[in-house]
């Protein structure tokens, strides 16, 4: 079984558009949940909401209840790197939560989540994905970035519980983490598939430059960017069917 997350209406309507699920959901709590199969396999959508909280009970119900035992998480994205533009598509080689930490002479030093924040190091990038999630998003970046209209590569992501628009935040974060991108969930489902040891899937598709028009941007272009990332999930599904198939090995 394939668990894939969502967070809101545009991307859910993007994979939903593109994937063979039954038309009512059934609800546990606060999170909508539709199965099907793809290539054979079993299926599992979730929309989880939006920010972190929602998005680890979404990963833990799919986990325990469905039995999923690859994750996959699909949906848009804030730029912080100023080369890539709106509607690049992104691939998660790093995770991180950097709003977690210790909060003195006002400012907050990024820890790592989950752990005890009073001594321990300080978060400097986010933290590699393992070396098989690496492999088969190397491989899906080679197959989708010579059909793309924007940019595909491999990057980092970086979570918070907030929707950055802020040119100077923006900056400040890209200059401390030297990541691609900022959502409201990727960190805190990555902190859930490592703690049931399931290998988890990020794509993302920037539907703005997370700055001081965000606002702006983020409504025009969350369509959109929601119906690239949803593409780039097929071509995933398709990809680990090879894999299944031993016609693929990372």
């Amino acid at each position: 079984m394939i668990g894939i997350l969502c967070a809101t209406a545009e991307e859910l309507a993007a994979l939903q558009a593109r994937l063979s699920l039954g038309l009512e959901p059934t609800t546990h709590g606060p999170t909508h949940v539709w199965t099907g199969a793809h290539h054979g396999e079993g299926l599992v959508l979730a929309q989880a909401g939006i920010g972190k909280v929602n998005a680890a009970a979404a990963a833990t119900l799919l986990l325990s209840a469905f039995d999923a035992k690859t994750l996959i998480f699909c949906g848009v994205a804030g730029g912080l790197d100023p080369a890539l533009p709106v509607g690049a598509l992104l691939l998660a080689d790093a995770l991180a939560i950097h709003d977690y930490g210790v909060m003195a002479g006002g400012r907050l030093t990024s820890t790592a989540s989950g752990v005890i924040p009073l001594g321990a190091p300080a978060l400097e990038r986010p933290q590699p994905v393992p070396a098989q999630v690496v492999a088969v998003l190397t491989r899906l970046a080679a197959r989708i970035g010579p059909r793309a209209e924007h940019p595909v590569r491999l990057g980092g992501v970086i979570t918070a519980d907030y929707f950055l628009n802020c040119a100077a935040t923006r900056a400040d974060l890209f200059a401390r983490f030297a990541a691609q991108a900022i959502d409201m969930e990727s960190g805190a489902v990555a902190q859930v598939a490592a703690a049931w040891a399931t290998p988890l899937y990020v794509i993302r598709t920037l539907s703005d430059l997370a700055g001081e028009e965000s606002h702006l941007t983020y409504p025009q272009m969350a369509q959109m960017a929601a119906d690239n990332a949803a593409l780039a999930v097929v071509e995933l599904l398709a990809l680990l069917a090879e894999m299944d198939a031993g016609r693929f090995a990372p």
